[in-house]
């Protein structure tokens, strides 16, 4: 399962990036598979349990500290799969190499 999502502070200004370092920090402990990029952190796991425990304390983290939170959520969800992170990038840029 890959889930993308945005945790978006409300309330506290402009400038999210150290309140959006939280929670992308909470990721980044977890040990799953994970990347971060202009818009979402998406991270790959085994099941629902194990990848919203990580979105859930990634909001909380974020939470702690501003009086209101936005969260966006995409889910992948193909049991069976794994290092889809990769694997589905990794087919597109095949199809645009050939």
């Amino acid at each position: 399962m890959i889930v993308a999502f945005s945790v978006t502070p409300l309330g506290v200004g402009e400038d999210v990036g150290e309140y959006v370092a939280d929670a992308v920090r909470v990721v980044r402990e977890s040990g799953l598979p994970h990347r971060t990029d202009a818009m979402f952190t998406s991270i790959e796991g085994e099941s629902w349990d194990e990848v919203m425990d990580v979105v859930k304390r990634a909001v909380v983290a974020v939470e702690a500290r501003a009086p209101r939170v936005s969260l966006v959520l995409k889910a992948d969800i193909r049991p069976g799969v794994s290092d889809g992170l990769t694997s589905k990038v990794e087919t597109v840029e095949r199809y645009l190499a050939g």
